[in-house]
């Protein structure tokens, strides 16, 4: 679920914020704002009774609701926003998906409701991710800037099999969290998790289908 673009932010509780708005929680957490222990303040009271600018801290949360950059037709620039669209956007999400798993995992750890084997789950995920981004900036991407080989194929080839894996290791975990619907006692921190999650399943969908429908073809 994701908030409407006219939503008036600061008279939205914390709780909601967190769970609806992915990136929210991180925003949050940078201005001292806590949306477990103050789930149910509104941002505005939050913010003062936390000493913090609430216009900047709306300002920051109204950024997470704007629409990324349109994909360009032509190769060299697709490639760069594919790098931040895509590649950037991963890393970001992960290191803060990481953080808030730990959170949930020291305070609920013992909570019958949290599946086993997330977090090892979502540390395979970043980690072969990571690894397939950096085999495209570093061996694929710069061939093709470079206007294509006749071996192309084979790295290219190579993408796909691990699109495959993701797209694999994506399903358990859409099936591990129960489409990411948390438990009905969750606490923010734990709402937030599964709101990030289902943005960066969304974001890697289409990360893969763009590379494979739109660049990859072109080779």
């Amino acid at each position: 679920m994701t908030l409407p673009l006219d939503s008036n932010l600061a008279a939205l509780t914390l709780g909601k914020l967190a769970a609806e708005l992915p990136g929210a929680s991180a925003v949050l957490r940078r201005h001292q704002l806590d949306c477990c222990a103050d789930a149910g303040l509104p941002l505005d009271t939050a913010a003062g009774r936390a000493g913090c600018d609430v216009d900047a801290v709306v300002a920051e949360l109204a950024r997470l609701t704007e629409p990324p950059p349109a994909m360009p037709a032509e190769t060299d620039a697709l490639i760069e926003w594919i790098l931040q669209r895509f590649h950037a956007t991963h890393r970001s999400d992960l290191a803060e998906l990481e953080q808030a798993l730990q959170r949930v995992e020291a305070a609920h750890g013992a909570h019958p409701g949290l599946p086993a084997g997330l977090g090892k789950l979502l540390r395979t995920i970043a980690a072969n991710l990571e690894s397939h981004m950096q085999r495209e900036e570093q061996v694929l991407f710069p061939i093709m800037q470079a206007g294509g080989h006749p071996m192309i194929v084979n790295p290219i080839n190579m993408m796909r099999l691990e699109h495959d894996d993701h797209t694999l290791h994506i399903a358990k975990l859409v099936a591990l969290t129960g489409d990411f619907t948390p438990p009905p006692d969750a606490c923010g921190t734990w709402r937030a998790l599964y709101t990030g999650l289902a943005k960066l399943v969304a974001d890697l969908r289409e990360h893969i289908r763009v590379e494979n429908e739109v660049l990859f073809p072109r080779f």
